[in-house]
């Protein structure tokens, strides 16, 4: 007894004995709960926020519940209805312009003997290297310029080259994750290269390049700034809307709105767990 008593916390750990310091249960339940208010804690009240009709302070709960805001969200001559199917469409169009750079990138970053391969690499990194606001502004005072301001194109171009980054990365890591014993079999075979890539290569990096175009989706459909400075007024978005709403001191719009941006984001984050496997996540930035 007296030589457990002389070990050290780890070493008596080891040894089967107890620390001289252990949470009771009543302290671990606490920790357990001050951590998921912390994490949990905005999102339930914007959930509060979302079903609110009247909550004046001090009142710790709303004194009046009620759909009626859902009701004038969902109405055919809202704001909404028109900003999502915005939001959508620049998502999507963000998505193909992605997929169009970071398909031939991804393939050809994924050979370590491309020349210069790391500094490719990096050089999709750079937009992220610089606060976003002061980018945006250099980039809204271009368009200007170009007659982009104000159009659905400028806003595409923004949010493509700010998706980039996950696009091409990951779509490497998809690529590297490949069995490069197939593709030589196929081309021994007598298969030509863009038979080989779009048969035997790119069914492979498949998951991955749809676990990219999913975080490019998200990153425009939950993107601000960009738009901020470059659409608006004339480009309309669901975070522009809520950035309104909240704004002009209507929470319960905002919170709705933000409830339905966060909606695809968790569906398309189980999806993502599923495609990004740990084989091709080993990859990434190999």
């Amino acid at each position: 007894m007296k030589q457990i008593n002389n070990l050290k916390p780890h070493q008596r750990l080891l040894s089967g004995g107890r620390l001289p310091f252990q949470l009771s249960f009543w302290g671990q339940m606490g920790f357990i709960l001050i951590f998921a208010l912390v994490l949990f804690g905005p999102i339930m009240n914007l959930m509060i926020w979302t079903v609110t009709e009247v909550w004046y302070f001090p009142n710790a709960l709303p004194s009046q519940w009620g759909f009626k805001y859902w009701q004038q969200v969902f109405n055919p001559y809202s704001d909404v209805s028109g900003s999502l199917i915005t939001s959508l469409i620049i998502a999507l169009l963000t998505v193909v312009v992605c997929l169009l750079v970071s398909v031939p990138a991804g393939y050809a970053l994924s050979k370590h003997s491309m020349p210069w391969r790391v500094f490719w690499m990096l050089l999709f990194l750079i937009p992220q290297a610089f606060p976003n606001l002061t980018v945006y502004m250099n980039i809204a005072r271009l368009f200007y310029e170009f007659n982009l301001n104000g159009t659905l194109f400028g806003v595409v171009i923004v949010h493509s080259v700010h998706g980039l980054m996950f696009s091409v990365w990951i779509s490497v890591a998809a690529f590297s994750s490949t069995d490069p014993m197939l593709e030589r079999a196929s081309r021994n075979l007598g298969a030509g290269p863009i038979y080989t890539f779009f048969h035997i290569v790119l069914p492979q990096a498949a998951p991955g390049l749809i676990a990219s175009s999913i975080f490019v989706f998200l990153e425009s459909l939950d993107e601000f700034t960009g738009t901020f400075f470059v659409g608006a007024p004339d480009i309309s978005t669901l975070p522009l809307l809520l950035y309104t709403a909240s704004m002009e001191g209507n929470y319960q719009i905002a919170s709705i709105t933000a409830l339905i941006l966060l909606v695809p984001s968790i569906f398309f984050m189980l999806v993502i767990h599923k495609f990004m496997s740990p084989e091709v996540l080993s990859k990434l930035g190999k």
